[in-house]
């Protein structure tokens, strides 16, 4: 808008000049229009001096580089966490998401960026219609056991599974062990993530090409199957003398313990070794990274902060389409622009069958109001007036849920009857579509707008345990009000709590095994707050 503006002044400008120019006082030719080196004094046709309005000064400025064609370097965006190699008009959410928010309070350091940028080098160099991309798959066609070179191309492909909560903390997850371990992750792009998802690194793919050797075997990769790494330890069939051309990693909630092999210091050095890794999971393994004693020195280099780290990746990595991105600033422009306050509330209801249940609405509001996130209702015959001279205040309420049962509720109750604040409460449910939907295109893109959607407003409310609700946290950079899972259709007592940072929960983090005294000695890594088997990223000052 400022640039738009900035533009119609200068051709404004420009046009009473050339009038100006064309009468006999000024008749003058163009070449006596000059700026001096320290933009101070400018020469208007020899006879006109500016030398004391500035803003003039510098307007005529910026008008003479733009008539030369001047382009004006872009601004970092968040913070040099993003590279600026990208036409605007293919993904407008890279650039314009940030004009929906605050900005972020914590800041990428400065290795982050560096080695974000190191990584968009080496993806161009190896990723996909490279030569170096054509060399390592054709080792694919080789199924016997080889032995592995030191300076070889290596990949992770990653694979969609389950909701789109999950798959976005997976990716975060695959994302940040390729930055650990040199590799380039592509995905799996047969669902719906070309629909969703704007490529994030400039001119080249993060898309697993379709005619990749594999791709008839990637569906039937599971923990039966022969290339499986925990399936090979426990045969005895790998070791570090013969590495295979590839192996299939299973990480998931259900995992066997020769699966979580992957986190031990030993299992990683045989890992690095091979080239080609493909990767199926539903949860974010983050946490149990950090574990890792080789991989520590680095990830604290690149987070000095720990808690942050899906809050910089996610908002490195995700940028929806044009199409999703319209649906976003179309609900935010309608419902949650005007207002003084956002708050977000996301349900997700585990009874089977899900529905609306009155104990459920009974624990939000028990949350909401002992919180103070929404104020207290006053009894139908109290007369609650707005004493003040100022207009009330507007609080945009979002609420995310397969059922549309309880804004509904919720609506009708500040309509019904008056709250001791005096604010006005407007309640707002983008969709309600009963059932989840995953891989159906429109449903999961109406799923990531609201995601999106959360994690726009000021102070938020996630359900336990949820995917889609940790998403949006990190993405906002909130720490949320967590809901308790009840028991026996009965709002818990106290309904919720305030996560201790906006890290995502580890839910089936691998808590014996080698990782088991590392977990009790390391102060950053906490178990849940919601999830007893779960584990999370919290922020420390000790120094190790």
């Amino acid at each position: 808008m400022k640039l738009t503006i900035t533009i119609t002044t200068c051709l404004v400008l420009s046009l009473v000049l050339l009038l100006l120019s064309s009468s006999n006082f000024f008749n003058r030719h163009k070449s006596d229009f000059t700026f001096t080196a320290d933009n101070k004094i400018i020469h208007l046709y020899g006879s006109i001096y500016f030398s004391r309005n500035k803003n003039l000064t510098h307007l005529l400025s910026l008008c003479h580089l733009l008539k030369k064609g001047f382009k004006q370097p872009r601004e970092k965006l968040l913070g040099g966490l993003l590279a600026t190699e990208f036409d605007e008009k293919s993904c407008l959410s890279r650039y314009h998401h940030p004009s929906l928010r605050k900005p972020s309070p914590y800041k990428p350091s400065g290795y982050l960026v560096a080695k974000l940028r190191s990584y968009e080098r080496l993806h161009k160099h190896w990723g996909p219609g490279t030569k170096a991309y054509k060399r390592a798959t054709e080792q694919l066609g080789n199924n016997d056991v080889r032995s592995s070179g030191d300076h070889e191309c290596r990949y992770v492909v990653w694979m969609p599974m389950f909701g789109l909560g999950n798959r976005m903390l997976s990716l975060v997850s695959v994302f940040l062990y390729a930055l650990l371990t040199e590799r380039i992750v592509l995905v799996d792009q047969r669902n719906d993530i070309p629909d969703l998802f704007c490529e994030p690194f400039p001119e080249t793919s993060w898309l697993l090409p379709l005619d990749f050797p594999l791709t008839n075997q990637l569906d039937s990769f599971n923990q039966k199957h022969s290339r499986c790494y925990g399936t090979m330890l426990k045969n005895h069939a790998i070791n570090s003398t013969t590495i295979p051309s590839h192996l299939y990693l299973d990480i998931f909630h259900d995992s066997r313990d020769h699966d979580k092999m992957f986190f031990c210091e030993g299992d990683q050095a045989l890992l690095g070794k091979v080239p080609w890794l493909v990767v199926k999971s539903n949860l974010y393994f983050v946490p149990s990274l950090w574990l890792i004693q080789g991989f520590q020195a680095e990830l604290i280099k690149l987070f000095p902060q720990k808690d942050t780290v899906f809050h910089h990746l996610a908002r490195y990595l995700f940028h929806p389409t044009n199409k999703v991105w319209g649906m976003i600033t179309r609900s935010y422009d309608a419902y949650l622009s005007r207002a003084d306050e956002r708050l977000g509330i996301q349900i997700r209801v585990f009874s089977k069958p899900a529905g609306y249940f009155q104990h459920v609405m009974d624990q939000i509001l028990s949350c909401t109001q002992r919180e103070k996130l929404l104020p207290e209702l006053a009894t139908p015959e109290s007369q609650v007036t707005n004493t003040s001279s100022t207009s009330p205040k507007l609080k945009a309420v979002l609420i995310t849920s397969l059922h549309p049962e309880y804004s509904e509720k919720l609506q009708n109750m500040f309509l019904e009857r008056p709250n001791w604040s005096g604010e006005i409460i407007e309640v707002y449910q983008p969709s309600g579509e009963k059932v989840q939907q995953t891989d159906k295109k429109v449903h999961d893109q109406k799923a990531l707008a609201e995601i999106y959607l959360l994690s726009l407003t000021d102070k938020l409310v996630t359900s336990t345990r949820s995917t889609f609700g940790y998403v949006a946290q990190g993405l906002g950079g909130l720490k949320p009000w967590i809901l308790y899972e009840p028991r026996s259709r009965i709002a818990p007592d106290p309904p919720c709590v305030r996560a201790m940072s906006m890290e995502p929960c580890f839910l089936r983090a691998p808590l014996h095994g080698c990782q088991a005294k590392t977990i009790k000695t390391t102060p950053f890594v906490r178990y849940c707050e919601d999830w007893t088997t779960g584990l999370k990223l919290v922020d420390v000052y000790d120094e190790f």
